[in-house]
């Protein structure tokens, strides 16, 4: 657990702007993202109270909750009970200013983010090919081996496949890369989660990494790209006909993260 500094919220200064009618969550995300970007919110320091936010943004608290609760899917802060709530204490986690929020809100647009996501893991399984070191190799078999021992255990699952690809992406050895895989990830993440409805959808799942797997650990870049864009494929196609809409989805990722 990171360290937090205390920080009073009445010295941190607000640039907040009233919101138009019908965009208060999204609106209030938005501009939260942005100020923590700006490095308006340090990392580890305590947001402004619930109560304050709504009035300089002039919405209601509920509106603040559910956006500061999406900011915590995604990694950008976390909430500390009876204590208030934290910039994480990690830069790499934060989204660049020039994604949209709407991409996590609009359905229309995951198609398109799972091909950006598509790229990058394909280009990452190529890179770590060629960089990976022992060390890594292991972790990444400890990963696909955590996979192929919880098919039946739906989360145990998608932590094992989320840590999988984490730390592929790591073994590339490209910084920027990697933190672009992360905030894309976390986008799609409830979309990927409700896409993933049956055993036989993870054994699937399994074989497709353990390809990604063996190339990767034979060295052979140019397999490990085939290996994973076979991945991405089945995976888009699993993300593509998620079934839940994304609010609901949403309430269920913000309910699973907060009990």
């Amino acid at each position: 657990m990171p360290a937090f500094r205390d920080d009073d919220p009445a010295r941190l200064k607000l640039e907040l702007q009233a919101l138009p009618r019908g965009s208060a969550v999204a609106e209030v995300a938005r501009q939260m993202t942005s100020l923590i970007a700006r490095g308006q919110f340090p990392p580890g320091s305590r947001l402004p109270p619930e109560r304050q936010l709504a009035e300089a943004l002039g919405v209601g608290r509920s509106a603040v909750r559910e956006a500061l609760a999406a900011l915590e899917i995604l990694g950008l802060v976390q909430v500390r009970p009876g204590s208030g709530t934290y910039i994480r204490d990690s830069m790499s986690e934060l989204l660049p200013t020039t994604l949209s929020w709407g991409l996590m809100l609009s359905a229309e647009h995951t198609a398109h983010l799972s091909e950006v996501r598509s790229a990058l893991e394909v280009r990452a399984a190529s890179l770590a090919a060629e960089r990976i070191d022992d060390e890594d190799l292991q972790r990444l078999r400890t990963h696909l081996e955590a996979m192929e021992a919880h098919t039946t255990d739906r989360q145990a699952f998608i932590e094992a496949d989320a840590g999988f690809h984490l730390h592929l992406a790591r073994a590339a050895g490209n910084e920027v890369m990697s933190d672009l895989l992360q905030t894309v990830r976390s986008l799609l993440r409830v979309w990927v989660e409700r896409g993933l409805r049956n055993e036989e959808q993870a054994v699937t799942a399994c074989r497709e990494h353990r390809a990604v797997y063996e190339a990767i650990a034979a060295r052979d870049a140019q397999q490990a790209a085939v290996a994973m864009t076979a991945h991405m494929r089945t995976a888009g196609d699993r993300v593509e006909h998620a079934d839940t809409a994304p609010a609901e989805a949403g309430a269920a990722a913000v309910t699973e993260r907060t009990a």
